[in-house]
Parts: structure tokens; sequence; C-alpha cells
């Protein structure tokens, strides 16, 4: 195994991604979550659950670490739980959130 694929492994393990109805992509400090729509989808990613609860065309509604918040498109991101979370994109079919650590 290359260093570089040990490194991204351990990252991932160290970031501690797991999901349903959603795709992860972790570093140490800050993951993509996609979530599929359409179903009620949820990763665990950073210490702290994740969950999809609705969209429509510009709005997001997450639950992040028990607590219900909506995203923007465009909007700033919410701090929640120690983490910023923010609304990377919306299409048909998918809703994609940053979720990094809080460094504040």
């Amino acid at each position: 195994m290359s260093l570089l694929a040990a490194l991204a492994l351990g990252g991932a393990l160290l970031a501690g991604c797991s999901s349903e109805g959603a795709s992860t992509n972790c570093g140490l400090d800050q993951c993509t979550v996609t979530f599929d729509r359409g179903v009620q989808g949820n990763a665990s990613i950073l210490g702290v659950n994740a969950k999809f609860v609705q969209a429509d065309a510009n709005t997001v509604t997450l639950e992040v670490a028990g607590e219900q918040i909506s995203l923007s498109t465009g909007g700033q991101a919410v701090d929640v739980g120690g983490l910023l979370v923010s609304l990377s994109s919306i299409t048909d079919n998918e809703v994609s959130v940053q979720i990094a650590r809080n460094p504040g």
C-alpha cells in the first residue's frame, strides 16, 4: 500500500465516518457528506450524527448533533455542536454539505 493510500485510509478511520443513505468523504477535520434526496439518510462524522430531514430548491434542513438547522444556498455556515456546517449544493437527486471542526 502506498504512503498516500495509507494516510487517506488512516484519516478516514480517525475521522470515524460512517453513513446510511449518504456518502462521506472525510479528512481529519472536515467531511463532505452527500445525502440522497428522498430517503432519511444519516451519517456519523467527526463524533456527531448528521441526518437529512428535508430540502426544497434553495434550503436544506438537517439534524446535526441533536439540533435541527436550516442551510441556504450561498448562506453562512452554521455553528452547531462545535462544528461548522455549510451547504455545498442541492440537486434533484442529492444534497451535499461540508461539516468541519470549528477552529475557534
